[in-house]
């Protein structure tokens, strides 16, 4: 989710992601599925092809190691899908906004991967959105431009009217379920023309809002194209609904639902003083633990745990430390999930980070300091139009139980209001929608290929009997009216999806 605030880059934050020529790299894998991941990692991407090629020829491959291969070998196709971009791309691009661009400028951007890239079988491919994240993660860059860089900022990303209401309604209330919003949801995926044969199957899965008491009620599902679908049990923890429907000879193929649902802010207000440690509680302990690949205690993530955290030992103000720490990590335009292997670490020293990352990464640092973390994502939408995939979490602090965090929105320095300056560490606004309270986790039905977002859902999922159908064969759009709560008609918020990006 975008920012308005500054951000300064970490100190020795930014690396190279695989900078080196593949063939300089060192590659001491020693099983072939670890071997052909490395040898991607590392950009040798002729070397782990020619290894596939040679395991699945094998007659005794079974057929989870095939899967694995067959995976690794998406994974090059998607990770090209994400950087086309040549050197010379690269400059051309840069000079629209840097007319008088110099190559020492661009050579010492790409060598500080503030311009992120990766070198593909000793030629570098630049991120698509290298350019525009560059604005973002570098100050001297962005004094180099010729005009104005243009934020899509989403309207909680200041202090605003709603957080006031927020806090008053807690203050006034004493609960933390504060200042409701009554919502009305279409989404829809809609598959290329042609991008299966005609007369075969396409099957979809539509994320879908959980109920989740005193944040998400009142979930009325109003209807669905095609009209048959199947809804996932209110238990599973990335909820769909699921469509299926042949595809038709030049035409694309569209599937869609819509429904109601009434989401609370919430608000608490932490007394440092009273926060205490978990202790030994066995419900907790799936909470605490390291959960590769995306959440792995590193040396590198316990070295910069201690530098952040240093003699405190209150969980609230060590979590207040870690929130401040992430925060300051600038807002970047991501790479697609499923071609990182370890996505905290990846945050940690890419020199920029998304929600997702920002997020996966606070939950790694909380749970090394003996603070249980979780995963939340949905969409956020708006009174004027404004929505966006999003990604959070939450923290369970003794006494007060699970709350919220949100570490990519973040602290709102300068609030007059502490509770509001803290906001989105213990609160979340009503302007979202919880479709997913756990990450990686199976579709109800399952889907029979491997996702596009092995992670996530937000946008949706499709496959046909042949396999998954990726992010560059069909688009998603979200659309949301805010509805007075007497359930009078509201006002139009509609989405600006863009094809096979996270926001």
């Amino acid at each position: 989710m975008p920012r308005t605030r500054p951000r300064h880059v970490l100190a020795a934050a930014v690396i190279a992601l695989a900078a080196m020529a593949a063939t300089d790299v060192a590659i001491t894998a020693t099983s072939p599925i670890a071997d052909v991941s490395a040898r991607v990692d590392a950009g040798d991407f002729s070397g782990a092809q020619s290894r596939i090629d040679a395991a699945l020829a094998k007659p005794d491959v079974d057929a989870n190691a095939r899967a694995e291969l067959e995976f690794q070998r998406e994974r090059m196709r998607r990770i090209r899908l994400d950087f086309t971009l040549t050197q010379d791309q690269a400059k051309a691009k840069l000079r629209e906004s840097i007319p008088d661009l110099r190559d020492e400028e661009f050579q010492r951007w790409t060598a500080s991967n503030q311009l992120e890239h990766l070198v593909i079988d000793g030629t570098p491919y630049y991120f698509n959105r290298s350019v525009s994240n560059l604005f973002r993660v570098s100050p001297e860059a962005l004094a180099r431009r010729a005009t104005p860089f243009q934020r899509n900022d989403g309207p909680m990303e200041n202090a605003n009217a709603y957080h006031d209401e927020a806090v008053a309604d807690g203050r006034r209330s004493g609960q933390p379920s504060v200042a409701p919003r009554r919502v009305r949801v279409t989404q829809a995926i809609t598959v290329d023309a042609d991008a299966v044969p005609a007369g075969e199957a396409i099957r979809a899965w539509i994320p879908y809002p959980r109920a989740i008491e005193g944040r998400q009620e009142d979930i009325r599902f109003l209807s669905s194209a095609p009209g048959t679908h199947v809804i996932s049990p209110e238990a599973t923890m990335q909820r769909t609904v699921f469509l299926e429907q042949p595809a038709v000879a030049g035409k694309p193929t569209k599937f869609s639902i819509n429904y109601e649902l009434t989401v609370f802010g919430e608000h608490h207000v932490i007394d440092p003083d009273k926060v205490t440690s978990v202790a030994d509680r066995s419900e907790l302990a799936p909470y605490l633990a390291q959960r590769p690949p995306h959440i792995v205690f590193t040396d590198q993530m316990r070295a910069f745990s201690r530098q952040v955290v240093g003699d405190e030992k209150n969980p609230y103000r060590i979590a207040q430390k870690l929130f401040q720490a992430v925060d300051r990590i600038p807002w970047g335009g991501a790479r697609e999930y499923s071609t990182i292997p370890n996505i905290s670490d990846y945050a940690l020293h890419a020199g920029h980070a998304d929600c997702g990352q920002q997020t996966l990464l606070l939950m790694a640092l909380l749970r090394l300091n003996g603070i249980p973390s979780r995963w939340q994502s949905g969409m956020v939408y708006s009174d004027t139009g404004y929505d966006n995939l999003h990604d959070w979490g939450a923290l369970y602090l003794a006494p007060y139980g699970w709350v919220p965090m949100d570490v990519t929105t973040g602290q709102f320095k300068g609030a007059r209001d502490p509770e509001v300056e803290w906001f989105y560490l213990g609160g979340l606004d009503a302007y979202r929608i919880t479709f997913n309270d756990d990450y990686g986790t199976d579709f109800v039905p399952a889907k029979r290929h491997v996702r596009s977002e092995t992670v996530d859902s937000q946008r949706g999922e499709v496959e046909w009997a042949g396999g998954n159908l990726y992010f560059d064969r069909w688009d998603y759009s979200f659309e949301a009216k805010v509805l007075p709560l007497g359930d009078s008609p509201g006002r139009a918020a509609t989405n600006q999806s863009s094809r096979g990006e996270r926001e």
